[in-house]
């Protein structure tokens, strides 16, 4: 049996095995790092915002593992000045290569890697690795999402006073500081309960998996979401920023969920929006 891209079911696409390749290699080697923390090299970037010697690493075996496969495209990591391969390519690869650094340099085991591929400005290949469990997260445009072999299916609960809603809402000091907890005080008031993992890359794949109900963000970047967001939209639900536009890789601010949480998600934030009354 065939599914609508032709390929046979329990099959996929090859450049996603290649991703899944590379986020498995990359895998390993944060595995091996864990297992000795006391060797950790960390750095703040930003407040409460760190990078060890493992992102690193962990980003130069993804981008040697694209690129040897496909050397006409470029890959877009969070730890690179610039992208890597062909400046001119269509072919654009965004890469987490481990996205819950914060949890990892504590041992709290929810981190991941995310590796997306964007086509001409459109997501169609995306990969999440739960690095410490292994399941393997991965969605190719039209063929679906799926949790290692099984197909993903966004939940059907349409009342966000029930839902289950994840965030990072990461804390970074100064006046953001405020109208981040204003946000999440609004949306803790009016669903059942917030869940926060430290990994929006995760917090999006145990969505598309069902586990969750409804996810929100700010401040994210596009490594943080691409891969997570085809996962969604291929398991059912919908992606948007908070006024309901298509643009949320660029513009930092993401809500996800099915049609009804988002709607009733994108009514409570949509004031914290770019340029909105919460701001």
């Amino acid at each position: 049996m065939a599914n609508e891209s032709g390929l046979s079911i329990g099959s996929f696409h090859p450049m996603i095995e290649v991703a899944v390749t590379a986020a498995q290699a990359a895998a390993t080697l944060i595995r091996s790092a864990a297992a000795d923390p006391g060797a950790l090299r960390i750095r703040e970037k930003n407040p409460n915002d760190f990078v060890t010697q493992v992102d690193v690493a962990s980003e130069q075996v993804i981008v040697s593992t694209l690129l040897r496969a496909f050397p006409g495209h470029a890959v877009r990591g969070e730890e690179s000045q610039k992208p890597h391969g062909n400046p001119d390519a269509d072919h654009v690869w965004i890469v987490d290569p481990l996205d819950g650094t914060s949890n990892f340099i504590h041992g709290y085991p929810v981190y991941s890697v995310s590796i997306a591929l964007s086509i001409r400005g459109r997501i169609e290949h995306g990969v999440v690795l739960d690095v410490n469990n292994g399941d393997v997260f991965r969605a190719t445009l039209g063929s679906g999402a799926y949790r290692n072999t099984r197909r993903l299916r966004i939940a059907t609960r349409a009342s966000l006073q029930q839902a289950l809603v994840a965030t990072s809402c990461p804390y970074r000091p100064g006046p953001a500081f405020a109208r981040s907890m204003r946000m999440l005080g609004e949306v803790m008031q009016a669903c059942a309960a917030i869940r926060r993992s430290g990994s929006a890359a995760l917090d999006l794949a145990w969505l598309a998996a069902g586990c969750s109900d409804g996810f929100f963000d700010l401040g994210l970047n596009a490594w943080d979401v691409a891969a997570g967001s085809l996962l969604v939209t291929e398991a059912g639900g919908r992606v948007g920023n908070f006024r309901g536009g298509a643009d949320f890789l660029e513009a930092r601010e993401c809500i996800a969920g099915n049609a009804a949480i988002v709607v009733a998600l994108g009514t409570l934030l949509r004031p914290y929006a770019t340029g909105g009354a919460g701001t």
